[in-house]
Formats: C-alpha cells, sequence, structure tokens
C-alpha cells in the first residue's frame, strides 16, 4: 500500500476522535462560551467549562483544523460557521444532536457484533434495546426529544416545501414523540385536523408542545404503541423516522396495523432517506450504519421501499424528494 493510501486511512480512522470532539463540545457547552467575532483565550474557555487548560485547547486546535472554530495568532478561538450551529441558542442549532450522541455513544462499541450477527449492536453494549433503555432512564427522554428536533427539524420545511398535504382533512403522526412535526404541518393547513400517536412517556412533552403553539383544539393525543394497534380516524398516516428503526418483519406488523384502519382512498406517507443505488456518496448510507448498530433497522432504497409495502397491504404511488436528506415515500392501499 502506498504512502498516499495509507495517510487517507489514517485520515479516515481518526474520524473517531472528531466524533467525540464534537460530542464533547456539545455536551460541555463550550461553543456557548464564544460569541462570534470576539474570539476567547483557551484560558477562559477552560475556566468557564471546568476543564484542564492544555488538553481543551489540544482539542480546539484539532476542530479548528477541520473546520470546527479558528485559532488566532493570540491562542484565541472564534467560531466558524459550522461551530457557531453548535451554540445552543443558534438558528437550527446542533447542540442537542451532538449531545444525544454523546449519551449513547457507546452503542458504536456494538458495530461489529451488529454485522456479524444481523442483531443491534446496542443491545450487546448496553444489555437491552435502545427504547427500552431510554424508558428506564428518564433523564434521557428530552435529551432524545430534542436531540432528533435538533438533527431533523429541519426536514418539517422542506417537506411540507415538496410533498402537497393539501385534500387530507385528518392527518396521524405515528410515533411522533414530542409534537414537533405534527405542529409544522398544522399550522402549515390551517384546516386540517391532527392526532399524534405514541408511548406515555413521551404524552406530557407532546401536549405541552401543542399547548404552546395553540394547537391543542385541532390535534388530539393517542397513547399506544404501534406494535399493538393504530388508532382509526385518520385519513393519511405520516411515519416520520419511524420505520427505519426496524426490520422488515417488524415493519410489516406496524404497517398492517395501519392498513387495517386506513380508508380505501387514503394515503400512508413514510418520511425517510431513499438511499440511492450505487457507489455514491450519501448521508443515506452512513445513517444506515446508525439504524444497524443502535435499533437495529435499516435505511431502504426505494425497490425495498416498493417491497415492504407491498408485504404490508400497500402499494407505493410516488416518491417525492426534497432537499433535505428525506423523500416522502407515498403508498396507497391496495
Amino acid at each position: 500500500m502506498g504512502q498516499q493510501e495509507t495517510e487517507k486511512l489514517n485520515e479516515l480512522m481518526h474520524g473517531a476522535a472528531l466524533t467525540r470532539a464534537i460530542c464533547t463540545v456539545a455536551e460541555l457547552g463550550i461553543a456557548d462560551q464564544i460569541e462570534g467575532g470576539k474570539p476567547r483565550p483557551v484560558s477562559e474557555l477552560a475556566a468557564a467549562t471546568g476543564c484542564h487548560e492544555q488538553g481543551l485547547h489540544r482539542m480546539m486546535r484539532f476542530l479548528a483544523s477541520q473546520g470546527l472554530f479558528t485559532e488566532t495568532a493570540s491562542g484565541a478561538f472564534d467560531h466558524t460557521p459550522l461551530s457557531s450551529v453548535l451554540r445552543g441558542d443558534s438558528v437550527g442549532s446542533y447542540r442537542a444532536g451532538a449531545r444525544m450522541f454523546h449519551h449513547i455513544f457507546a452503542g458504536w462499541d456494538g458495530l461489529d457484533h451488529a454485522v456479524k450477527t444481523g442483531t443491534p449492536g446496542f443491545d450487546k453494549v448496553f444489555g437491552k434495546p435502545i427504547f427500552d433503555y431510554v424508558g428506564e432512564h428518564p433523564e434521557l427522554g428530552p435529551i432524545l426529544d430534542a436531540g432528533m428536533t435538533s438533527i431533523h427539524g429541519y426536514e418539517t420545511e422542506a417537506m411540507l416545501d415538496a410533498y402537497d398535504f393539501s385534500g387530507i382533512s385528518v392527518l396521524a403522526d405515528i410515533g411522533g414523540g414530542n409534537g414537533s412535526l405534527i405542529s409544522g404541518v398544522l399550522k402549515r393547513y390551517p384546516v386540517m385536523r391532527g392526532l399524534l400517536f405514541d408511548l406515555g412517556h413521551v404524552m406530557g412533552r407532546a401536549k405541552a408542545n401543542l399547548e404552546a403553539g395553540g394547537l391543542t383544539d385541532r390535534c388530539s393525543v393517542m397513547e399506544g404503541s404501534f406494535f399493538e394497534t393504530v388508532p382509526a380516524g385518520a385519513d393519511a398516516y405520516l411515519f416520520r423516522h419511524i420505520i427505519h428503526d426496524w426490520t422488515d418483519e417488524q415493519c410489516v406488523g406496524i404497517l398492517g396495523h395501519c392498513r387495517k384502519v386506513i380508508p380505501a382512498g387514503g394515503r400512508l406517507l413514510v418520511v425517510e432517506c431513499v438511499v440511492p443505488e450505487g457507489n455514491e456518496p450519501s448521508i443515506s448510507k452512513a445513517f444506515d450504519m446508525t439504524m444497524m448498530t443502535f435499533p437495529g433497522g435499516l435505511e431502504r432504497t426505494e425497490k425495498q421501499f416498493r417491497k415492504l409495502f407491498e408485504m404490508s397491504g400497500f402499494e407505493l404511488s410516488l416518491v417525492t424528494p426534497t432537499s433535505s436528506m428525506v423523500s416522502v415515500v407515498e403508498g396507497k392501499p391496495v
């Protein structure tokens, strides 16, 4: 192997250090200690965040070499556009997403287990499935909610700009979490009504968000598990970043419950990445590693979605790309 290939592999292998450094910045709130355009000495950053000064400087220097922060001649650090998004108060802040990964990062130790066995690596490391683990650690619930909104929240506007929800009277958001998605749709479509369905331990956060958005009179909240049932009463059923968490067999069960209650002219809307064929780079292929290692699911190609829909009593009718990583995969009941 030549020098060029060795150096490239060395660079790639240290991607783990970069990820951990970003998570550390987010957890400690280091980016929040820097106001853009006002470089701050590392001594002050260390004092404000309880860090070892030399250790913090070495990490910040590494991050600056990757485009996160910039070091001045005097050894102070300022923001770049990338690092500024790690501030908790920035528009489209990513801090919560990086904090979420900080708390569950050890799950990556199970990647080899997932590859060898086809079962989630998280379960091997933590001793139980990720959603069970979060349910038993209530302090992680708000972190997970905020993290998912941080990572995927921008997709709502992209979805609404790309896909026409006109004609839907009642939209059911299945596994709707904290209610941010259904809130965005209802605000865009003021005559639509909503139904949010999820487990009991997230209901409180969902109700609070709907109340804050003035939407409690237009959106009902129901508690339950989509592994057991899906509520009737809607003419469209929306699953965003739900199906990718589970195996085909599990998804056939989930979508099968939906098939039992969806009206003949209803719409199934799955909002997720659609993995492109071939060798081209795609963030969907990176997220697929997360799905395999943590919950045990997968990101799917259009062909895989088509087969999954057929197995569940639906016909794939439309794939609408958006300006974000996700597409709206539409199905009609057969």
